[in-house]
């Protein structure tokens, strides 16, 4: 597994600066301890929420850089967790994990995500993909499709 981060690392040149921090909020420990593991091997800090409410309180409680939120956890999903930490913080970075993806259809305009991520042999790649484009993204959220079409039709006329 060592061999497999530092490859990543040196693939994508991820050394984040200042330490960036990490919000994870899964059900499902393995997957927690899996993706903690991978972030901090790379200098990023990280907390870990069990299921949506908690991950809630920590995010109100602290600032976090990225948050990954699993899609199917039990009490509140991880779409309606995007829609709460988006009325706390509009601007606030987010990836979405899930292991139907296509099955439901998930995408960042009907769930709310910056990014979103299927579960996958190839998630850890995304993954760290992500949070680094984020971890470097302004701050400023772009604007949601509908707002990007008018925007462009007022640039036409």
């Amino acid at each position: 597994m060592n061999a497999l981060l530092r490859s990543q690392a040196f693939f994508m040149k991820t050394s984040p600066a200042l330490n960036p921090s990490v919000l994870l909020v899964d059900d499902n420990r393995d997957g927690l301890l899996v993706r903690s593991l991978l972030l901090e091997e790379l200098g990023y800090r990280v907390q870990s929420a069990r299921n949506g409410e908690e991950g809630l309180k920590l995010f109100e409680a602290s600032n976090f850089d990225v948050v990954v939120t699993d899609y199917r956890m039990p009490r509140m999903n991880g779409v309606e967790l995007i829609e709460r930490i988006r009325q706390l913080n509009p601007n606030a970075r987010i990836i979405l994990l899930s292991g139907f993806v296509e099955p439901l259809g998930l995408t960042e305009e009907n769930t709310g995500a910056d990014a979103v991520i299927a579960k996958s042999c190839n998630e850890p790649a995304h993954l760290l993909r992500w949070v680094k484009r984020l971890v470097n993204r302004a701050s400023t959220r772009k604007p949601v499709a509908s707002q990007r079409l008018r925007t462009a039709r007022a640039r036409v006329v």
